[in-house]
Formats: C-alpha cells, sequence, structure tokens
C-alpha cells in the first residue's frame, strides 16, 4: 500500500517535528546539490531551525551569491522606475567602456606598444607575464605535437602489422602455388624455377621488418616440348 498524504501544517509532537525537520532538511539539500550539478546552476541555501540553528548550501559560496542577488534585486528595483532605468543603462554603458578601454591598453602593451609611461618595476611585471604566457603556449604545443607522434606511431604499428599480415598470405599463396607446380611439373624443375617463379619473404624481429618491400610475382616458365615427345607424336601422326 502505498503512503498516505500527510497534511501540511504543523506538526504538534515535539519528538516528530525534529524527526521531519532533520529528514526533510537532508533531502531539501540533496536536491539543491543534484540542481547545481546536472543544470550547471549557482544555488545558494539557508535553513533556521526552530531552535535558531543555521543549515546551508551554496554551490560556490554563500557570501558570493547573497552579492549576486543583492545586485540582481537592486537592478531588478532599478528597472521599475523609468528614471532610474535611464541612469541604471547609463551607469552598464559607463562600465563596460571602461573594461574595453582597460583591454585594449592591456593589449597595446602585451604588443610592446606606448611603454613610455611605465617604469622598470612596471616593465619587469610585464616582461614576468609575456614569460609565463609564452610557457603556457610552449607546454600547450608540446602536448597538441606529442599527441599527434603518438597518433602516427600508432598508425604506423597498425600499417606494419597489415603489412606483414599481407606478407604470409602472399608466402602461403606461394607455397600452394608451389604444390600445385610440384604436381604439374614434378619436383626438380619446380626446385629449379623456385627461385625465380615466386617471392620469398622471411619476418624478423629487427629493423628489417619496418622497411617496406616492394613484392614483384613472374610467371611460370614453360615447359619446352622434349625432343623425344615431339618424335612419340609425329610416330603417332
Amino acid at each position: 500500500m502505498g503512503r498516505g498524504k500527510i497534511a501540511i501544517r504543523r506538526i504538534d509532537n515535539s519528538t516528530s517535528r525534529q524527526v521531519t525537520f532533520s529528514k526533510r532538511r537532508k533531502g531539501l539539500i540533496k536536491k539543491a546539490k543534484e540542481l547545481a550539478i546536472l543544470c550547471d546552476a549557482e544555488v545558494g541555501l539557508a535553513i533556521f531551525s526552530s531552535t535558531g540553528k543555521l543549515y546551508e548550501f551554496a554551490s560556490t559560496s554563500m557570501k558570493q551569491v547573497f552579492e549576486r542577488y543583492s545586485h540582481l534585486k537592486e537592478d531588478h528595483q532599478q528597472l521599475l522606475n523609468p528614471p532610474s532605468e535611464v541612469k541604471f543603462w547609463k551607469r552598464k554603458a559607463a562600465m563596460l567602456g571602461q573594461q574595453l578601454h582597460n583591454l585594449q591598453e592591456n593589449h597595446r602593451l602585451l604588443m610592446g606598444e606606448q611603454l613610455y609611461g611605465l617604469n622598470v618595476k612596471d616593465l619587469q611585471n610585464l616582461e614576468n607575464q609575456l614569460e609565463m604566457s609564452l610557457r603556457g603556449i610552449r607546454l600547450k604545443k608540446e602536448l597538441i605535437l606529442t599527441d599527434e607522434i603518438q597518433e602516427l606511431n600508432q598508425k604506423g604499428t597498425i600499417i606494419h602489422q597489415e603489412n606483414v599480415e599481407l606478407y604470409k598470405k602472399v608466402n602461403l599463396i606461394r607455397q600452394e602455388n608451389m604444390e600445385l607446380y610440384k604436381k604439374v611439373y614434378g619436383s626438380r624443375e619446380a626446385n629449379e624455377t623456385s627461385g625465380n617463379a615466386f617471392i620469398q619473404y622471411s619476418l624478423s624481429n629487427g629493423e628489417d621488418s619496418h622497411i617496406p618491400v616492394h613484392l614483384q610475382l613472374s610467371q611460370p616458365e614453360q615447359r619446352p616440348y622434349d625432343t623425344s615427345e615431339r618424335a612419340t607424336s609425329k610416330e603417332l601422326n
């Protein structure tokens, strides 16, 4: 049987009220954590018990959440009043203009332009900042090159293994052709022509196994008729 509905009203029994508070408080904090993680939301939760004890949870920090809430609340109140709304957007435009000016100044300094107003300490700080940036760029470059080299090595290993398998198949076909050649022309002539008729490839674990080999197959030589066979054929004719 399912649980019955609980009336949403104050629980008179103090023990039951404390148990319910503890359970629901843990469940509420758990839901707040899940909301912050799943939805990438900034969550702040503050709970005061009936005895005045504080329980809180913040995905970043409670101070940052309250400051953000205060700014947005203030901005929202200003937007409700038309004169305040104009002042609000003017202040926002001034802030953005100042940020743009600071970024442009920083960019000029990093490019080595307009350094006449800097002293030795400022130049030293700028040089240290550039060196840190270069170290980060070089480290990232080395990581990318290392990954590309490892990927190429893996591809080379796979291609080499495929070549080895192909060489094995070629040698297997060679052996089968040799057996057929022996059956047709005899073992003696097969041994004499095996050096020219088929290729041989030996696999080794040394450096030679990584060198590509150009394969070339030649057709078996045609067996000439013997003079005795020609004479016999003439007598039969």
